[in-house]
């Protein structure tokens, strides 16, 4: 693409190919006075990422499980229609779609490791509750004599 501040990185080393980018434009609603409604400023960015190679097969089968209800027939579409010009709709569609394929590859987070609550701060919990508990004892009627 001429002018377009590619490439998209996703993580590391894998970026986005341009080659497999499929670029539709459409008019754009909202503002932007008679030349809106002749030039073709919204952006719809496809990537099939099903039959992609550009990505690692482990981060491909991640990506396609966690976006599965995003996916038309493997292929994920972003829409951007923000800007007035079709070259700024077209940078915040790739941006867009770079993100969510960063999202969707990263790795699972690691598994919490149980720890136990440390004494101190057990004995401290039931001191203060023991304290709070004279002070209501002491605000009752009862001992009143």
């Amino acid at each position: 693409m001429y002018g377009m501040s590619g490439p998209y990185v996703i993580r590391g080393s894998v970026s986005l190919p341009e080659a497999e980018l499929m670029w539709r434009f459409s008019r754009s609603s909202g503002p932007g006075g008679q030349h809106v409604n002749t030039s073709d400023t919204q952006v719809e960015l496809r990537f099939d990422l099903a039959r992609t190679e550009a990505l690692p097969e482990v981060w491909k089968q991640r990506a396609l499980t966690r976006l599965a209800g995003r996916l038309a027939d493997g292929v994920v579409t972003v829409r951007a229609a923000e800007h007035r010009s079709q070259w700024r709709n077209r940078e915040t569609a790739a941006v867009r779609l770079a993100a969510l394929l960063a999202e969707a590859t990263a790795p699972p987070p690691r598994p919490r490791k149980p720890t136990r609550v440390p004494r101190g701060i057990n004995e401290r919990r039931l001191r203060e509750k023991k304290q709070r508990a004279e002070t209501k004892r002491g605000r009752s009627p009862k001992h009143w004599n």
